[in-house]
């Protein structure tokens, strides 16, 4: 249900004007976003999670209900009908180009120049291009171009 988490009544806002606060308040610890990138590689199960993250599992039960009370995350049965899974909600599913923008930041600043690393491709096997936002008109979007419109 889109609008949900942000109107949780008895959350306690970080800044509660401020969409880029309210989404850190949600997703801004590390292991949030490393289990959201690891449910959007394909993995289902408490323990894959744990075995792709190295999390303790006092963390992952702790970031894996959140996620779900969220509303990120949804649980269901297994196909296999004996255990249950993790599966991307659209609002977890509306995080990719967050992780894929922290991704491409990775990339660019976080390894040493020729440091490999993982590359995120798409169905036919080509490297993503940049996301690189533009305005209506196609013009290059950046910080010097851009400004917060405060309420009230």
């Amino acid at each position: 249900m889109p609008g949900t988490t942000a109107h949780a009544p008895d959350h306690d806002w970080t800044d509660p004007h401020c969409p880029v606060a309210r989404t850190l308040d949600l997703v801004g610890d590390r292991w949030t976003l490393l289990l959201i990138r690891d449910a959007m590689d394909g993995a289902r199960s408490f323990t894959e999670f744990q075995r792709r993250t190295g999390i303790a599992r006092n963390i992952l039960t702790d970031r894996l209900r959140k996620l779900t009370a969220h509303e990120l995350l949804a649980q269901r049965t297994a196909p296999s009908g004996r255990r249950q899974e993790y599966v991307l909600t659209d609002a977890g599913r509306d995080l990719f180009p967050v992780v894929l923008t922290l991704r491409q930041w990775g990339e660019r600043h976080a390894f040493a120049p020729g440091e490999t690393h993982s590359t995120l491709v798409d169905r036919h096997g080509t490297p993503v291009p940049e996301i690189a936002p533009t305005a209506a008109d196609g013009t290059p979007l950046d910080a010097d171009t851009t400004q917060v419109r405060k309420i009230g």
